[in-house]
């Protein structure tokens, strides 16, 4: 499973460990990723993704998952976000065809 968030994208940076007697050595800095699901009112479930303490964040502050993405463009989303965006607008699009 890839280290990269699935709402901004955020993944692995590399840098270097440098000692007191300034050694340089490799290292990578890893995003604070965390499983969580949820509630798509769209679809009536919940969606479980891997997303950073920040995308995490970002989709609370935009009022849930499904204003979130239908509010984000494309450019912006990665690939696993612009699917799970599709489907929202579907049902979302289904929904209001059987209301009228």
């Amino acid at each position: 499973m890839a280290r990269r968030c699935g709402i901004t994208g955020k993944g692995v940076l590399t840098g270097n460990n440098v000692s007191h007697a300034n050694n340089k050595t490799r290292r990578r800095f890893l995003p604070n990723l965390q499983e969580t699901s949820f509630f798509s009112d769209v679809l009536g479930t919940s969606i479980r993704l891997r997303l950073t303490t920040h995308g995490i964040r970002t989709v609370e502050h935009n009022g849930g998952l499904d204003s979130f993405l239908l509010e984000t463009p494309d450019r912006r989303l990665p690939t696993e976000a612009i699917t799970l965006k599709r489907r929202i607008a579907r049902a979302q699009a289904k929904k209001a065809a059987a209301a009228a």
